[in-house]
């Protein structure tokens, strides 16, 4: 990694008790996508954190790689026993999401960061077999 004036390489995941906060201020290419999932994987399984919650309002352009990463970065967090909720999402982005074909159905969603907080308790409060219906 470099250390220069360039593009951010990563992107900040903050600790927030139980939960991880990830707040997404560019848009996301496929290599900053990728480390994203790898540095939240790592940070939930070293955390143990039991909520990840994604702020994607400053995100306005997606790609089919990267609805995959939200649904991948959902899943890999279930493994782990962390629920993840991804809130803000545009307008614009959620009908490229449908015009892509990408449901994200592995994915909680929350028109912003209270109510996904709020979702993410809910989740943490409810049996261990309703929060997972699969």
């Amino acid at each position: 990694m470099t250390a220069g004036g360039g593009a951010m390489e990563r992107i900040p995941i903050l600790q927030m008790g139980e939960f991880l906060l990830v707040t997404i201020q560019v848009d996301l290419n496929d290599t900053l996508a990728q480390t994203l999932m790898d540095d939240l994987t790592a940070k939930v399984a070293a955390t143990g954190a039991r909520g990840v919650l994604i702020d994607i309002s400053s995100v306005t352009v997606v790609d089919s790689f990267i609805g995959r990463m939200l649904n991948d970065i959902a899943a890999t967090s279930r493994v782990l026993d962390a629920t993840t909720v991804v809130v803000g999402m545009q307008p614009a982005v959620a009908i490229t999401l449908v015009e892509l074909g990408l449901s994200l159905g592995g994915v909680r969603t929350a028109l912003n960061v209270d109510r996904g907080i709020a979702l993410l308790r809910a989740a943490l409060a409810a049996p261990a077999d309703a929060t997972h219906p699969e």
